[in-house]
């Protein structure tokens, strides 16, 4: 499967704000950002009018690289929330919400998205009972996602348990680090879904 290979905090510099992709790196005085708060390359600095297609188009890349999807992936969601009735922009939100790995990250289960993905590809996470591997996954209303018994002694989740209440679980999900259980009571409704992105902007770029 493709996936990005780069440098994490460039693409928060790139979009010239904190996107949390390095876990507790970007809470501490050496992210890259703090240091450095322009674009990385060579004319990092110059760049100050933005046109209205790059307006879209960055924050189409940023709400991507939020969620740790790659373009033929994003467009395919897209193309999914357009096709549902309801707003596109807010349809593609909760489609990019209610991702596996996502899931068990806003659980606080996982530092990182990018942690959570991992955990879920080597097989710790089970669905109703059953393993998946697979990290874009979807999750449904009523769904209870749990570490597997043989991998809850793992360094992650107990320090998961260790850390609970740390970071605010979303109201349409419920947290029970004890139990290294989460339970999904309902689909997430834009109110809630406090992801930084004007999807707007992305409905207004896909539909050119």
């Amino acid at each position: 499967m493709a996936r990005y290979t780069g440098a994490d905090c460039k693409r928060c510099r790139r979009e010239k704000q904190k996107l949390f992709l390095k876990g507790s790196k970007c809470e501490s005085a050496k992210c890259p950002i703090e240091i450095r708060p322009y674009p990385p390359g060579e004319h990092g600095r110059g760049r100050t009018k933005d046109s209205e297609y790059l307006l879209q188009l960055r924050e189409k890349q940023k709400c991507s690289r939020i969620y740790g999807v790659l373009e033929k992936q994003f467009v395919n969601y897209y193309k999914e929330a357009n096709q549902k009735s309801g707003k596109t922009g807010e349809n593609l939100l909760r489609i990019l919400e209610t991702r596996l790995d996502n899931v068990v990250y806003r659980a606080g289960f996982a530092k990182s998205r990018d942690h959570a993905r991992q955990l879920v590809r080597h097989g710790h996470i089970t669905v109703n009972g059953r393993k998946t591997d697979i990290p874009s996954a979807r999750v449904a209303a009523n769904d209870i996602i749990e570490v597997r018994a043989s991998s809850r002694n793992l360094t992650p989740f107990a320090v998961a348990q260790a850390e609970a209440g740390e970071r605010t679980v979303p109201a349409w999900l419920e947290a029970i680090p004890s139990n290294l259980r989460i339970l999904v009571h309902s689909m997430p409704e834009r109110q809630v879904i406090d992801t930084q992105v004007q999807e707007q902007l992305i409905v207004e770029l896909y539909s050119k």
